[in-house]
């Protein structure tokens, strides 16, 4: 073939090409044309499996009429089931005009089509999902029917449950948690009367229920089904309600007895391209109290490496060594602070209140800094990674505010950086022997070249100021392999875990 015919050919496909690449972006897009042809088969597949629940709901209402007539719920079937009906007609109308749209074929369409393909497949499930609950519920009678001496037998398990049951101890032990934690006693006593209410509804049921079991156990052709029936549904959830609910008053009342933080302590993305996994590890510290005083709490601590999605990394990766969850004592897990905040602060009381029972305000050379008191001192090195550097008002009076509008506060360090997250200057060195700090995390951090800037403070440890000592943080939690600090002593100090001495640096804003 010569060069003229060759470029002639080359002209003609270039030309179909576009041709073709014309008439696509002219056209509704395939994938959406495609969905329109099978939606024709999804619904006459939806309209015969609907027939098939309808007529099974309607032969049972006939063949069964004395066990459904004394069934309240049973009385709307058929309402409820020519609205359904009356839905996929709708939705069949809606197909024809989808079919319309896809013959005509023009990309001004796309969003109309988009919006009525839905619309018709969500009516058209809900018809279908309706009409087999409804199904669903007639078996349920039916099967009640079929094994009366096993319903009769349910009923009396279900009763036994119910009677067995030791509510006063919920009662009391609701109490007396309501007594430590009065903001709670509204939500409690609510979740507790409605359980008593559930409790003694289901013994009324049972008495009500007495001459129809008589009956359903002699074998009587004219039982009272609904008498039965309605008795036992009653009897079934309570029995599972009693024990699911009082677990779960339990488990709110004990959440009120513990504080807990949830800190970011390492991070890493590990992998290539569509194979990267985006892991942190996250240390969980949590203290239990014994009363609402939260004195001498008892404080444990669990470290492990978790997966997380890239949006949950990116999003908390300027958080290194912070709590990214907080939720204090007299408090439900429900009601923790999920935005990061310096790990610690939590815990510290105004400056205009002075102290509480973790530690007090205490004033030195013209500067308010904060101290644990010697029984926290666990809980201050698992927060601080075993580095607690004070902290001034200014610094938590700066937290509170961004606090308060639901912001993150990262402190002011030296040279004007951050003091805590990922590049603040206090994590740049409670950090430094991560795997973060090893992969180069803190390669950009201004503090990056001082990770020795406090070794000369006065607040440093003995060691700190030794460039050969061991510098890196020490590990904390079940999973780190390390020991744990020793406990804290069992009574409040009246002495600080940590004193500094006079003419100490000033942090924070000046």
């Amino acid at each position: 073939m010569s060069r003229s015919k060759l470029s002639v050919l080359a002209i003609v496909i270039v030309a179909v090409m576009g041709l073709v690449w014309v008439a696509d972006l002219d056209g509704l897009p395939r994938p959406l044309k495609q969905q329109i042809g099978e939606e024709r088969k999804a619904l006459v597949s939806t309209q015969a499996h609907f027939q098939t629940a309808q007529d099974a709901v309607l032969r049972d209402l006939n063949t069964e009429a004395d066990l459904f007539h004394g069934i309240p719920s049973s009385q709307q079937w058929p309402d409820q089931l020519s609205r359904d009906l009356g839905d996929l007609q709708a939705a069949s109308h809606q197909v024809d005009q989808l079919d319309e749209i896809r013959r005509q074929d023009r990309r001004s369409a796309h969003q109309q089509a988009e919006t009525l393909l839905a619309a018709e497949q969500a009516r058209r499930t809900q018809a279908l999902n309706s009409a087999l609950a409804i199904q669903k519920e007639a078996d349920h009678w039916i099967d009640l029917k079929q094994h009366l001496p096993q319903a009769v037998a349910d009923m009396e398990r279900d009763h036994q449950t119910i009677a067995s049951f030791d509510l006063t101890s919920l009662v009391e032990s609701v109490h007396r948690t309501e007594t430590d934690w009065p903001d709670k006693k509204t939500d409690l006593d609510t979740r507790l009367e409605s359980l008593e209410k559930e409790a003694n509804d289901a013994n009324a049921a049972w008495d009500r229920s007495a001459e129809a079991r008589k009956q359903a156990t002699a074998g009587d052709a004219h039982v009272d089904y609904a008498a039965l029936f309605g008795p036992a549904d009653t009897l079934k959830t309570a029995a599972a309600d009693l024990t699911a609910k009082s677990a779960e008053i339990r488990t709110l009342s004990s959440q009120l007895y513990t504080s807990w933080d949830k800190l970011l302590v390492d991070m890493e993305v590990r992998g290539h391209f569509s194979g990267k996994t985006y892991d942190q590890k996250i240390r969980t510290v949590t203290t239990r109290y014994p009363d609402a005083a939260a004195r001498n709490g008892s404080t444990t601590s669990d470290e492990k490496w978790v997966d997380v999605a890239q949006s949950t990394y990116d999003a908390e990766k300027n958080d290194l060594g912070m709590a990214i969850e907080h939720k204090s004592a007299g408090k439900y897990d429900s009601e923790a602070e999920r935005v990061a905040q310096p790990a610690g602060f939590a815990y510290v009381a105004p400056p205009s209140v002075g102290s509480n029972q973790y530690g007090y305000w205490d004033h030195r050379d013209g500067r308010d800094f904060w101290v644990f008191y010697g029984q926290y001192a666990l809980l201050r090195d698992l927060l601080f990674n075993r580095d607690y550097r004070p902290f001034d008002r200014y610094d938590w009076e700066g937290y509170r505010d961004y606090r308060s509008s639901g912001r993150t506060y990262y402190g002011r360090g030296g040279d004007g950086g951050a003091r805590w997250g990922t590049q603040g200057q206090d994590t740049v060195n409670r950090y430094s022997g991560s795997t973060f700090a090893k992969s180069g995390g803190f390669k950009d951090s201004k503090y990056a070249s001082k990770s020795g800037s406090y070794r000369d403070s006065r607040f440093a440890s003995p060691n700190a100021a030794n460039p050969d000592a061991d510098h890196s943080p020490r590990r904390f939690g079940s999973s780190s392999g390390s020991s744990q600090p020793r406990p804290a002593p069992s009574r409040p100090s009246s002495r600080p875990s940590f004193r500094p001495p006079s003419g100490a640096r000033r942090f924070g804003k000046h």
